[in-house]
């Protein structure tokens, strides 16, 4: 593979992850709202505290919230995937200045996620 291919399958790559995580957060945030209009639940309602614990007897139980809140996770999660697959992209293509950008990218996401989940306790 030359060096001009590798940087078109990344994006390939890239594009893929990007459509998969929209489609798959679009479908978990649909699935949610048509179970809250069948259950009658407004969605002014107060909205339960978020419990990663709970999503999947949520899930299992097909209660709104744990659709909701996955699908949530997933929308936030997929550029965060996005960075990732970039990294070993750069790091495969001998890319080195990306993949440290790409590597303190992950950083400063992680610092951030870390001190926002610190100071909520």
């Amino acid at each position: 593979m030359t060096r001009l291919e590798r940087p078109r399958d990344l994006d390939r790559t890239v594009a893929r992850l990007l459509t998969a995580g929209t489609y798959a957060s679009v479908s978990l945030l649909a699935v949610g709202v048509v179970l809250m209009i069948a259950n009658g639940i407004s969605p002014l309602d107060p909205s339960p505290t978020f419990d990663l614990a709970a999503i999947p007897a949520q899930i299992a139980a097909l209660e709104p919230t744990g659709f909701l809140w996955l699908g949530l996770i997933v929308i936030l999660a997929t550029p965060l995937a996005r960075v990732v697959v970039s990294l070993f992209g750069y790091v495969a293509g001998g890319e080195r200045r990306m993949a440290i950008i790409s590597f303190a990218i992950i950083v400063v996401i992680t610092v951030g996620v870390v001190l926002g989940v610190a100071s909520d306790r």
